[in-house]
């Protein structure tokens, strides 16, 4: 255990925020959703979405003003007079965080996530797993500071995880909301390891490590909940390919990440979606829970074995998929997807 495995103030920055953000997104989950939502009602992600984003984004200019934030979202769509009830309820919100902010200045603090990457900035996904985040599952705050198209730091906020409470056998129903508590932080630097923490920070922080299983019929399948991210279809073939009884578990978010990395699973996929053949994933869909994984002894690379490249704007441009190991198992998957044609 350690009390703070990091000393760098930029791991101390992101840290202090995004356990500031995690909470804030909890808060705007628990008020505002609720059994009456309809089947599109997307009004309460919507609401955390910029929310945390203005937050994150107002604290990196309080701390380094010169920095570049790359964030998911932009605030066009709120300066409309339709969006005014939206944009008062993220004003209300925030003040709990920044009491003089006004609905102004939330845009503009949200627009300063746009624009193109330069050699050092930071990318943030404000709520990853809208449909974890809806159904009260799992969804992670995801922020990372990346230098010449390679990350040095990451940390994930991920509200209804409690790694601590995970078992053996566990993961195979934390999909299904299982591990709620106190939330998690999962955090890692550039040659410093990976480490956790509960949000509440009521116990010590504790040091990731990646599973030792080294029989492929033996791994355990992280994937995404929604269809539209993956192919599950190919996911359950090489299941089978590999000779895994386990049925892959469905997860939406960057928290998948922090689990493989805590040694509860041994893959993690992002197969190309036969509805999106040409889809290349966002920048800040990966860079917090990439290096999570690789600082806990794992690996990381798309689907051809190539290192993913953050050094072409906002999307992974150079690269197809993703595929997340413990790295025991990593060229045995490879070798297993290449005979699948995936």
């Amino acid at each position: 255990m350690a009390t703070q495995p990091f000393s760098s103030a930029d791991a101390q920055f992101a840290i202090a925020a995004v356990r500031e953000a995690s909470l804030l997104a909890r808060r705007i989950q628990r008020e505002m959703v609720t059994g009456a939502l309809t089947k599109d009602d997307r009004s309460p992600v919507t609401v955390a979405d910029f929310a945390v984003q203005a937050l994150i984004a107002y604290r990196l200019a309080d701390y380094a003003p010169s920095a570049t934030l790359i964030g998911e979202e932009q605030a066009d769509a709120l300066r409309g007079s339709e969006n005014a009830g939206t944009l008062r309820q993220i004003a209300a919100f925030l003040q709990s965080s920044i009491p003089s902010v006004t609905a102004d200045e939330v845009c503009s603090l949200i627009d300063r996530g746009g624009g193109t990457p330069p050699a050092t900035f930071w990318t943030l996904d404000p709520i990853d797993g809208t449909k974890g985040f809806l159904r009260r599952e799992q969804y992670a705050v995801a922020l990372a500071l990346l230098q010449d198209g390679k990350v040095e730091l990451g940390v994930l906020g991920c509200p209804e995880l409690s790694l601590p409470a995970v078992g053996s056998n566990a993961v195979n129903s934390m999909g299904k909301g299982m591990g709620k508590g106190n939330g998690t932080i999962a955090a890692a630097a550039r040659g410093s390891g990976s480490w956790s923490q509960p949000l509440d920070e009521s116990t010590p922080w504790q040091r990731l490590a990646a599973s030792a299983r080294k029989n492929s019929r033996e791994a355990r399948i992280l994937r995404s909940v929604e269809k539209a991210h993956t192919n599950v279809d190919e996911i359950s073939q090489l299941a089978a390919k590999l000779g895994t009884s386990a049925p892959p578990v469905g997860m939406d978010s960057q928290a998948k990440y922090a689990v493989l990395a805590a040694g509860e699973g041994e893959v993690m996929l992002r197969l190309l979606s036969p509805s999106r053949p040409d889809y290349r994933e966002k920048i800040w869909d990966q860079a917090a829970g990439s290096i999570v994984i690789e600082e806990a002894g794992g690996r990381i690379t798309d689907l051809d074995g190539k290192p993913l490249d953050f050094s072409h704007g906002r999307t992974l441009a150079r690269n197809r998929g993703v595929l997340a190991t413990n790295g025991q198992l990593h060229e045995a998957v490879l070798g297993a997807l290449r005979q699948l044609g995936a």
